[in-house]
Protein backbone atom coordinates (compact mmCIF):
# COMPACT_ATOMS: atom_id res chain seq x y z
CA UNK A 1 0.00 0.00 0.00
CA UNK A 2 2.08 3.19 -1.04
CA UNK A 3 2.26 5.84 1.62
CA UNK A 4 3.17 9.83 2.31
CA UNK A 5 4.58 11.39 4.89
CA UNK A 6 2.93 13.94 6.67
CA UNK A 7 3.74 16.78 8.73
CA UNK A 8 1.65 18.95 10.89
CA UNK A 9 3.05 22.60 12.06
CA UNK A 10 2.31 25.35 13.92
CA UNK A 11 2.47 28.29 12.06
CA UNK A 12 2.90 32.04 13.16
CA UNK A 13 3.55 31.09 16.53
CA UNK A 14 6.61 30.46 18.29
CA UNK A 15 4.49 27.03 20.88
CA UNK A 16 2.73 24.23 19.61
CA UNK A 17 -1.01 24.51 19.87
CA UNK A 18 -1.01 28.33 18.98
CA UNK A 19 -1.06 29.95 15.98
CA UNK A 20 -2.38 28.30 12.74
CA UNK A 21 -1.78 24.38 12.07
CA UNK A 22 -1.45 23.35 8.59
CA UNK A 23 -0.46 19.91 6.85
CA UNK A 24 2.45 19.46 4.51
CA UNK A 25 3.34 16.31 2.38
CA UNK A 26 6.41 16.27 -0.11
CA UNK A 27 5.51 14.51 -3.13
CA UNK A 28 7.54 13.08 -5.78
CA UNK A 29 4.92 14.14 -8.70
CA UNK A 30 1.38 15.04 -7.98
CA UNK A 31 -1.34 13.47 -7.33
CA UNK A 32 -4.98 13.55 -8.80
CA UNK A 33 -6.76 16.80 -7.72
CA UNK A 34 -9.54 14.54 -6.54
CA UNK A 35 -6.67 12.74 -4.12
CA UNK A 36 -5.46 15.83 -2.92
CA UNK A 37 -9.02 17.56 -2.05
CA UNK A 38 -9.52 13.94 -0.30
CA UNK A 39 -6.54 14.34 1.81
CA UNK A 40 -7.27 17.96 2.40
CA UNK A 41 -11.04 16.76 3.68
CA UNK A 42 -9.44 13.79 5.70
CA UNK A 43 -6.84 16.01 7.38
CA UNK A 44 -9.80 19.03 8.46
CA UNK A 45 -7.40 21.15 8.87
CA UNK A 46 -8.04 25.21 7.34
CA UNK A 47 -4.88 24.27 4.96
CA UNK A 48 -3.20 21.43 3.77
CA UNK A 49 -0.26 21.88 1.20
CA UNK A 50 1.41 19.97 -1.32
CA UNK A 51 4.76 20.33 -2.61
CA UNK A 52 6.89 18.67 -5.37
CA UNK A 53 10.59 19.93 -5.51
CA UNK A 54 11.91 21.20 -8.89
CA UNK A 55 15.50 21.75 -9.11
CA UNK A 56 16.15 24.60 -6.96
CA UNK A 57 12.63 25.76 -7.01
CA UNK A 58 9.10 23.84 -5.10
CA UNK A 59 6.12 23.60 -6.91
CA UNK A 60 2.93 24.15 -4.23
CA UNK A 61 -0.61 24.23 -4.24
CA UNK A 62 -3.05 24.72 -1.11
CA UNK A 63 -6.09 22.75 -0.28
CA UNK A 64 -9.21 23.56 2.56
CA UNK A 65 -10.91 20.74 3.45
CA UNK A 66 -13.64 21.69 0.62
CA UNK A 67 -11.47 23.79 -1.96
CA UNK A 68 -7.93 24.23 -3.66
CA UNK A 69 -7.34 28.04 -3.16
CA UNK A 70 -5.16 30.19 -5.05
CA UNK A 71 -2.78 31.31 -2.09
CA UNK A 72 -2.38 30.15 1.58
CA UNK A 73 0.01 32.28 4.02
CA UNK A 74 0.03 30.21 6.67
CA UNK A 75 0.49 26.79 4.86
CA UNK A 76 3.65 28.28 2.91
CA UNK A 77 5.03 29.30 5.95
CA UNK A 78 4.76 25.62 7.41
CA UNK A 79 6.04 23.97 4.41
CA UNK A 80 8.69 26.30 4.16
CA UNK A 81 9.86 25.16 7.77
CA UNK A 82 9.33 21.48 6.92
CA UNK A 83 12.27 22.10 4.35
CA UNK A 84 14.53 23.95 6.30
CA UNK A 85 13.78 22.73 9.83
CA UNK A 86 13.04 18.72 8.93
CA UNK A 87 14.53 18.41 6.02
CA UNK A 88 17.60 20.42 6.24
CA UNK A 89 17.72 21.84 2.29
CA UNK A 90 20.65 24.02 1.49
CA UNK A 91 18.65 27.00 -0.36
CA UNK A 92 19.00 30.24 1.44
CA UNK A 93 15.40 31.29 -0.52
CA UNK A 94 12.77 29.29 -0.98
CA UNK A 95 11.09 29.62 -4.15
CA UNK A 96 7.66 28.37 -4.47
CA UNK A 97 6.37 28.19 -8.17
CA UNK A 98 2.19 28.37 -7.71
CA UNK A 99 -0.47 27.98 -10.47
CA UNK A 100 -1.84 31.37 -9.99
CA UNK A 101 -0.02 33.52 -8.50
CA UNK A 102 3.25 33.41 -9.49
CA UNK A 103 6.83 32.66 -7.72
CA UNK A 104 6.71 33.08 -4.28
CA UNK A 105 9.66 33.46 -2.10
CA UNK A 106 10.32 32.24 1.85
CA UNK A 107 13.66 33.66 3.74
CA UNK A 108 14.26 31.92 6.84
CA UNK A 109 15.70 34.67 9.43
CA UNK A 110 16.99 33.81 12.15
CA UNK A 111 13.79 31.89 14.19
CA UNK A 112 11.40 33.66 11.79
CA UNK A 113 9.99 32.93 8.43
CA UNK A 114 9.07 35.64 5.91
CA UNK A 115 7.08 35.10 3.16
CA UNK A 116 7.41 37.58 -0.02
CA UNK A 117 4.07 37.83 -1.32
CA UNK A 118 2.44 40.36 -4.21
CA UNK A 119 0.16 43.49 -2.40
CA UNK A 120 -3.30 42.48 -2.54
CA UNK A 121 -5.50 45.41 -5.26
CA UNK A 122 -7.83 47.09 -2.54
CA UNK A 123 -10.50 49.70 -2.98
CA UNK A 124 -13.56 51.40 -0.82
CA UNK A 125 -17.02 49.57 -1.55
CA UNK A 126 -20.60 50.35 -0.60
CA UNK A 127 -21.70 49.32 3.07
CA UNK A 128 -22.56 45.61 2.60
CA UNK A 129 -26.33 44.83 2.80
CA UNK A 130 -27.07 43.10 6.04
CA UNK A 131 -23.86 43.91 7.71
CA UNK A 132 -24.97 45.34 10.77
CA UNK A 133 -27.23 42.10 11.50
CA UNK A 134 -24.98 39.93 9.82
CA UNK A 135 -22.12 40.82 11.93
CA UNK A 136 -23.63 42.31 15.42
CA UNK A 137 -21.49 45.30 14.90
CA UNK A 138 -21.35 48.78 13.05
CA UNK A 139 -18.31 48.71 10.93
CA UNK A 140 -16.71 52.01 10.04
CA UNK A 141 -15.22 51.23 6.63
CA UNK A 142 -15.96 48.47 4.04
CA UNK A 143 -13.45 47.58 1.70
CA UNK A 144 -12.34 44.49 -1.10
CA UNK A 145 -9.52 42.99 -2.13
CA UNK A 146 -9.02 40.63 -5.45
CA UNK A 147 -10.84 37.42 -3.23
CA UNK A 148 -12.07 38.85 0.10
CA UNK A 149 -14.52 41.53 1.64
CA UNK A 150 -12.87 43.78 4.06
CA UNK A 151 -14.51 45.83 7.26
CA UNK A 152 -13.02 48.03 9.43
CA UNK A 153 -14.09 47.98 13.26
CA UNK A 154 -14.37 50.82 15.59
CA UNK A 155 -11.66 49.39 18.08
CA UNK A 156 -10.12 46.10 18.95
CA UNK A 157 -12.76 45.21 21.52
CA UNK A 158 -15.35 44.83 18.76
CA UNK A 159 -13.35 42.30 16.53
CA UNK A 160 -12.54 40.40 19.72
CA UNK A 161 -15.99 40.23 21.07
CA UNK A 162 -17.68 39.42 17.45
CA UNK A 163 -20.14 36.74 16.70
CA UNK A 164 -20.79 37.29 13.04
CA UNK A 165 -23.60 35.51 11.04
CA UNK A 166 -21.71 32.75 8.89
CA UNK A 167 -25.10 32.05 6.79
CA UNK A 168 -24.63 35.87 5.92
CA UNK A 169 -21.05 35.79 5.13
CA UNK A 170 -21.35 32.79 3.35
CA UNK A 171 -24.36 34.43 1.10
CA UNK A 172 -21.57 37.34 0.44
CA UNK A 173 -19.48 35.24 -1.92
CA UNK A 174 -15.86 35.19 -2.92
CA UNK A 175 -13.01 33.42 -0.28
CA UNK A 176 -14.44 35.34 2.70
CA UNK A 177 -14.61 38.02 5.12
CA UNK A 178 -11.70 40.39 7.06
CA UNK A 179 -12.67 41.88 10.23
CA UNK A 180 -9.88 44.34 10.95
CA UNK A 181 -9.30 47.53 14.06
CA UNK A 182 -6.91 49.16 15.23
CA UNK A 183 -4.60 47.28 17.72
CA UNK A 184 -4.32 47.90 21.25
CA UNK A 185 -0.66 46.60 21.84
CA UNK A 186 0.77 46.16 18.03
CA UNK A 187 -0.69 48.49 14.86
CA UNK A 188 -3.72 46.09 13.77
CA UNK A 189 -5.72 43.13 14.57
CA UNK A 190 -7.89 41.01 12.64
CA UNK A 191 -10.32 37.98 12.32
CA UNK A 192 -11.22 35.95 9.18
CA UNK A 193 -13.72 34.36 8.58
CA UNK A 194 -14.40 32.26 5.04
CA UNK A 195 -17.83 29.48 5.88
CA UNK A 196 -17.95 29.61 1.83
CA UNK A 197 -14.29 27.94 1.70
CA UNK A 198 -15.23 24.90 4.44
CA UNK A 199 -13.40 27.80 7.26
CA UNK A 200 -16.18 29.36 9.51
CA UNK A 201 -12.94 31.01 11.74
CA UNK A 202 -9.21 30.59 10.00
CA UNK A 203 -6.56 30.90 12.78
CA UNK A 204 -4.12 32.96 11.48
CA UNK A 205 -4.63 33.74 7.81
CA UNK A 206 -0.72 35.04 6.13
CA UNK A 207 -2.70 35.68 2.75
CA UNK A 208 -5.40 37.86 4.32
CA UNK A 209 -2.53 40.30 5.13
CA UNK A 210 -1.18 41.39 1.25
CA UNK A 211 -4.66 43.06 1.85
CA UNK A 212 -4.47 44.43 5.14
CA UNK A 213 -0.99 45.18 4.81
CA UNK A 214 -1.46 47.77 2.23
CA UNK A 215 -4.40 49.28 3.98
CA UNK A 216 -2.66 49.71 7.38
CA UNK A 217 0.47 50.92 5.83
CA UNK A 218 -1.68 53.95 4.20
CA UNK A 219 -3.90 54.57 7.49
CA UNK A 220 -0.72 54.97 9.82
CA UNK A 221 1.91 55.73 7.81
CA UNK A 222 4.53 52.78 8.46
CA UNK A 223 6.20 50.32 6.56
CA UNK A 224 6.59 48.26 8.74
CA UNK A 225 4.02 46.74 11.75
CA UNK A 226 3.30 44.13 13.66
CA UNK A 227 -0.05 42.38 13.72
CA UNK A 228 -2.06 39.63 15.82
CA UNK A 229 -4.99 37.51 14.57
CA UNK A 230 -7.19 37.58 17.56
CA UNK A 231 -8.71 34.01 17.13
CA UNK A 232 -9.15 31.33 19.93
CA UNK A 233 -5.20 30.29 19.16
CA UNK A 234 -4.30 33.83 18.34
CA UNK A 235 -1.07 34.49 15.55
CA UNK A 236 1.35 37.19 15.47
CA UNK A 237 3.17 38.44 12.32
CA UNK A 238 5.42 41.10 11.51
CA UNK A 239 4.68 42.63 8.20
CA UNK A 240 6.16 45.36 5.93
CA UNK A 241 4.89 47.10 3.12
CA UNK A 242 7.36 47.35 -0.25
CA UNK A 243 4.61 48.85 -2.70
CA UNK A 244 4.28 46.04 -5.13
CA UNK A 245 5.17 43.26 -2.68
CA UNK A 246 4.87 42.96 1.20
CA UNK A 247 6.78 40.77 3.49
CA UNK A 248 5.13 38.61 6.32
CA UNK A 249 7.16 37.09 8.71
CA UNK A 250 6.59 34.69 11.57
CA UNK A 251 7.50 31.64 13.33
CA UNK A 252 6.33 27.77 13.43
CA UNK A 253 6.50 24.55 15.59
CA UNK A 254 6.41 20.93 14.18
CA UNK A 255 3.52 19.21 15.86
CA UNK A 256 3.59 15.88 14.41
CA UNK A 257 5.15 13.54 11.40
CA UNK A 258 2.87 10.65 10.25
CA UNK A 259 1.85 8.41 7.93
CA UNK A 260 -0.73 8.48 4.62
CA UNK A 261 -1.94 5.20 3.53
CA UNK A 262 -3.64 5.34 -0.01
CA UNK A 263 -5.92 3.12 -1.29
Amino acid sequence: MPTLTLYQVDAFTDHVFGGNPAAVCILDQWLTGAEMQAIGNENNLAETAFVIPDGDQYHIRWFTPDVEVDLCGHATLASAFVLKMVLKVPQKVLKFETLSKGVLSVTQEEHQFFLNFPTDRIAPIAPLEGALEGLGAAPVEYWKGETDFIVVLENEAAVARLQPDMRWIKQLGERGLIVTAIGDQVDFVSRFFAPQSGVDEDYVTGSTHTSLIPLWASKLGKQQMQARQISQRLGVLDCEDQGERVRIGGEARLYLKGEIYLP
